[in-house]
């Protein structure tokens, strides 16, 4: 695998994280993760219920089977999402409460220190790729170029890492 691909990965586990930071608004990927017993057997909320987003501060949860509205409910409530499910026999209605300064600060500290995450993995890619290019034995100008051509991926890739927080946290701070 080479370098841009494993930064590419990086880049796509910080664009997952940085959904898992709510801004307000609804969206069906504040889910992901939430696993729900279906007959004895994890499964992923997205494969049980349809979910949609009726309001901008609302989701609507729509169990295929309505045998596994309780399941549901209780598999929301037990992941400590901060919302409250609402169930109405049918579907279940989250309203995702309105974010205060205070909470939005703490959301884009968390941006931030997941965007440092992902610098640090990026780091670490370089670190490695350049001991590998030591340990190949190039002549000394080869050496150099490779090394240098590590360092400017990783400087494309912080500017994209920076790109992403910024617009995160400028989504996190309209109200």
């Amino acid at each position: 695998m080479n370098v841009e691909e494993k930064m590419d990965k990086v880049i796509i586990a910080l664009e997952n994280k940085m959904m898992n930071i709510r801004a307000g608004r609804a969206n069906p990927a504040m889910l992901n993760g939430i696993m729900v017993p279906y007959y004895g057997t994890p499964s992923p909320i997205q494969s049980l219920a349809n979910i949609t987003v009726p309001e901008a501060r609302q989701l609507m949860i729509k169990p295929f089977d309505r045998s596994t509205l309780k399941d549901i409910e209780r598999a929301i409530n037990e992941a400590n999402i901060g919302i409250t499910p609402t169930n109405n026999g049918e579907i279940i209605i989250l309203t995702i409460p309105e974010l205060t300064e205070e909470r939005r600060r703490e959301y884009v500290k968390d941006a931030k220190e997941v965007a440092e995450e992902a610098k640090v993995a990026l780091r670490n890619i370089r670190q490695d790729e350049n001991s590998a290019i030591k340990r190949e034995e190039y002549p000394e100008d080869e050496e150099k170029r490779l090394m240098e051509e590590v360092q400017e991926a990783i400087n494309k890739y912080n500017k994209i890492v920076d790109e992403k927080l910024k617009e995160k946290e400028q989504e996190l701070m309209t109200v």
